[in-house]
């Protein structure tokens, strides 16, 4: 069989192998593809890894031998699922691989706004301290966790990594989540979490922390309205999707002070285009879609994708998107 791989850079930089999938078959490898040249890239392959190429009904018809997609990600929202069940093709996807290292990213960004560490690396570096008469300084107060509250978006893998985090700062923890009932008498992850509305979310949370998937109902969550229900001096991550925000109206909040701080992993089109308003707003930490990209996150990424397609070739097909 013919596979291709259509979106190496986004998971390799020379850092890890792509040897668990190329070993399997012949494999031709591309750096990226495009809307453009992705048909020539496909050819007639009848097994395509993609992470997020588009392949909706034209797709499928002008590429009739594709069997298999191999989703290189969690998210699979670029791929137009009933066109694939009606051109008879699998397509598999992989789960949880990047929760640990998602959560650390969040906290990161958490602990670095908290901590005011850019603020303080940035006046130590200019020579302030060298200059200062006494021992330590602050250009600005520096924030205890313990005892805030963090509201939480979203319940699955890194929604319950975060809280567990949460928890063992000393935080208060609510959640809103669709499936409340999931996890009614259980213990774990959901033991010392207050499930709760997202009106609640909105209005007793210090810090607000995005981890749902992007669908209709979350589209824009964060907005002007939303936005007016929270806390003055709020603090909003999202290392979820870009669209669960309205990024105009959470730059307008930063810029008045209602939002005091934000740090994104994603935005509403990426790579970020030149006029995203979050580019010039102040107190907003953005990074270019790393959350999930460390070096054990992607190896086991690409193990899996391996192992995905050798269980499709037996017939045994698993982390088949239903």
């Amino acid at each position: 069989m013919k596979a291709v791989y259509l979106e190496e850079g986004a998971v390799n930089q020379g850092d890890i192998s792509l040897a668990p999938i190329t070993s399997l078959m012949d494999t031709t490898v591309y750096a990226n593809t495009t809307e453009e040249d992705k048909y020539e890239h496909i050819g007639d392959a009848e097994i395509v890894y993609s992470n997020k190429v588009i392949f909706d009904e034209e797709t499928f018809q002008r590429c009739p031998k594709l069997k298999y997609i191999g989703v290189c990600a969690t998210g699979y929202n670029v791929i137009d699922l009933e066109a694939a069940r009606r051109h008879g093709v699998t397509v598999t996807y992989v789960p949880a691989y990047s929760t640990e290292s998602v959560a650390q990213h969040t906290w990161g960004l958490i602990l670095y706004i908290a901590g005011q560490l850019g603020l303080h690396n940035d006046s130590v570096h200019r020579g302030d301290w060298v200059r200062s008469e006494t021992f330590c300084y602050w250009c600005a107060p520096v924030t205890e966790l313990f005892g805030k509250t963090i509201g939480i978006a979203g319940f699955g893998n890194i929604g319950r990594r975060v809280a567990e985090i949460a928890k063992a700062i000393g935080m208060r923890v609510l959640v809103h989540t669709a499936h409340p009932e999931k996890y009614e008498g259980t213990s774990g992850a959901a033991e010392g979490v207050t499930f709760v509305e997202l009106d609640r979310i909105w209005a007793e949370s210090d810090i607000i922390s995005l981890h749902c998937p992007m669908k209709e109902e979350t589209s824009e969550m964060i907005r002007r309205e939303t936005i007016e229900k929270m806390k003055d001096g709020v603090i909003i991550i999202n290392v979820s999707r870009g669209g669960l925000v309205n990024e105009a109206d959470l730059a307008e909040a930063l810029t008045s002070g209602k939002v005091s701080a934000a740090a994104a992993d994603v935005v509403s089109s990426e790579p970020m285009k030149e006029d995203n308003p979050l580019l010039t707003a102040p107190n907003m930490i953005i990074t270019p879609h790393i959350a999930w990209a460390s070096v054990e996150a992607r190896e086991r990424l690409i193990r899996t994708v391996a192992e995905n397609v050798q269980a499709y070739l037996l017939g045994k097909a698993v982390n088949v998107v239903s």
